[in-house]
């Protein structure tokens, strides 16, 4: 794919070398070139100094051929600016920006713009490894607004229903190792003490569960 990646910060720099050694046709955008300097000696895509809201400059960098751009400046503003000229003046579709500041991640979903939130999603991250090592999470979606978490099962919940764990709306069983052999969830299914669950849900879903265990442990 040819991809612009806008901003070459340490973010824009390691992202655009790991889509470069993916074999992508990267060209890298930033107003300052002493920026280009993050970039590994091994990086031989493009660069383009400029301002990235001239228009020479996203010609210059191929926008109107390009397939894919990510918008990682450290200015949330600037990102969503270049976001909707891509999509709205080019017709790109595949596009990622960076949410530097917490409170603009209203400004982009208003303007259904696809981002990532490091600070959201590293926050929420830590709460987990610090709050919670019972039900722990190993994939996040999103911003964490919808996590995989991992649930090995404790004798107090052996033999009940696996069904116990879905929530409508919350949450929902993806699979079940058991023995080392990992199994599809079905109905009727019945959990086993130290069967490893993974589980789908909404940070909602997640506390209820946990209160469920909390209390079935205490019970």
């Amino acid at each position: 794919m040819k991809i612009i990646v806008v901003g070459c910060g340490r973010l824009g720099a390691d992202l655009a070398y790991r889509l470069f050694k993916q074999g992508h046709e990267v060209v890298v955008i930033d107003n300052l070139a002493a920026a280009f300097r993050n970039l590994p000696s091994e990086f031989s895509g493009r660069t383009v100094e400029g301002d990235v809201l001239n228009r020479d400059v996203l010609h210059r960098a191929g926008i109107e051929k390009a397939d894919a751009l990510a918008a990682v400046t450290n200015t949330d503003t600037i990102n969503v600016v270049v976001a909707r000229i891509a999509k709205a003046v080019y017709g790109l579709t595949n596009i990622v920006v960076r949410n530097y500041e917490p409170h603009f991640s209203d400004l982009l979903e208003a303007f259904g713009v696809q981002f990532v939130s490091s600070t959201i999603w590293g926050a929420k991250r830590m709460e987990e490894l610090i709050n919670h090592t019972d039900v722990r999470a190993v994939f996040s979606t999103g911003n964490g607004e919808v996590e995989v978490y991992e649930l090995v099962v404790p004798e107090a919940w052996g033999s009940h229903p696996l069904s116990e764990l879905a929530i409508k709306g919350e949450s929902m069983v993806i699979s079940v190792t058991r023995a080392g052999k990992a199994l599809l969830p079905f109905e009727g299914m019945l959990m086993l003490d130290c069967d490893v669950v993974n589980i789908s849900a909404t940070g909602t879903g997640i506390t209820t569960l946990r209160q469920r265990l909390t209390a079935a442990l205490e019970a």
